[in-house]
């Protein structure tokens, strides 16, 4: 099933049920208005999102899905906690500055918290101030979960998952040293984040979700060069169970929190990168200096991830950087 939420001059959108070829959608304000409302009593309402997802397969009175006027799934969620799964992608940043690798980063998930409130649709501009703050894209994917009890363990975690999406988690990255130089973590140097135009529940991944990770490619296109295509089941070291089972180790998870991978990465460099500082991580390791620039103003960026008979899974994200 993919759902998706629409403009209706509201803050929350209106919820859809799309098409499993994102060509159609049928209105589902009949079962639940918004995709919170549809989360918040998921027991209830998700057979009849079932039954209106099969009809928007064939019904003549569907519509013709634009991703253009898709909001982010949750324009406004109540929780977006965002992880560091793919290790690899921590140690290349840290080894390109000369900081060596604490053992703990390999048995306890990196997360941070980041501004819910106003989330991103697949197509809306990545505005920024100054090209001068190193704008970054950060290719990821995320899970949204029903309430989770604090304290909960792994199976009850991976039993929380609801839907999945794909993220782009921009960074200001010259923002970050200086916050982190703090002690207090990501604020400024994360600015809003835009997610792919439908969110889809794990049984239309098939074979490629194992109920913890997704197993197929990330692709990454920065204007019209294909960037980075990175496998997002290898190399993840962290399950979405675990991070869900760590975010709530000493508070629950209201319905509707938000869960991402962190920057997707694989140890092999071949497949590329899904962040600009990763390549230029690489660049610095491999020549003593990054030469990739960050983006500038009216860059396009594109995320997307096919399926294995190469049909996309949640339509793109596509945004162009713009000042101001």
């Amino acid at each position: 099933m993919k759902l998706a939420t629409l403009r209706n001059g509201r803050p929350d959108g209106a919820l859809v049920v799309v098409s499993r070829d994102l060509q159609h959608y049928l209105p589902a304000d009949g079962i639940a208005p918004t995709m919170q409302a549809a989360l918040d009593d998921w027991d209830t309402v998700e057979p009849r999102l079932r039954d209106l997802s099969e009809k928007v397969e064939t019904d003549p009175s569907r519509l013709p899905f634009d991703p253009v006027e898709a909001m982010a799934p949750l324009p406004r969620a109540y929780q977006w906690a965002d992880g560091s799964a793919y290790v690899n992608h921590v140690e290349l940043v840290r080894k390109a500055r000369g900081a060596g690798m604490p053992e703990t980063f390999w048995t306890d998930p990196l997360i941070y918290q980041g501004a819910a409130d106003c989330n991103l649709g697949p197509r809306e501009p990545i505005r920024i101030a100054d090209e001068k703050l190193g704008c970054d894209f950060e290719g990821e994917i995320a899970v949204v979960v029903g309430p989770v009890p604090a304290g909960a363990d792994e199976a009850a975690a991976r039993d929380s998952i609801r839907l999945i999406m794909l993220v782009n988690d921009v960074t200001l990255r010259n923002l970050v040293p200086g916050e982190l130089a703090k002690g207090f973590g990501f604020f400024q140097s994360k600015p809003q984040t835009a997610f792919s135009p439908v969110a889809v529940t794990p049984d239309e991944l098939g074979e490629a979700w194992d109920g913890e990770r997704v197993h197929l490619p990330l692709l990454i296109a920065r204007g019209d060069e294909a960037f980075g295509r990175p496998e997002a089941g290898s190399d993840m070291v962290f399950s979405f169970a675990r991070l869900i089972a760590h975010v709530a180790q000493t508070r629950p998870i209201g319905a509707g929190g938000v869960i991402g991978s962190g920057t997707i990465s694989n140890a092999d460099p071949a497949v590329g990168s899904a962040c600009i500082a990763e390549r230029r991580a690489r660049e610095m390791i491999a020549d003593g200096e990054p030469k990739t620039p960050f983006l500038a103003d009216g860059e396009r960026v594109r995320i997307e991830m096919l399926s294995a008979d190469g049909a996309s899974i949640f339509g793109a994200i596509e945004q162009q950087v713009r000042l101001g």
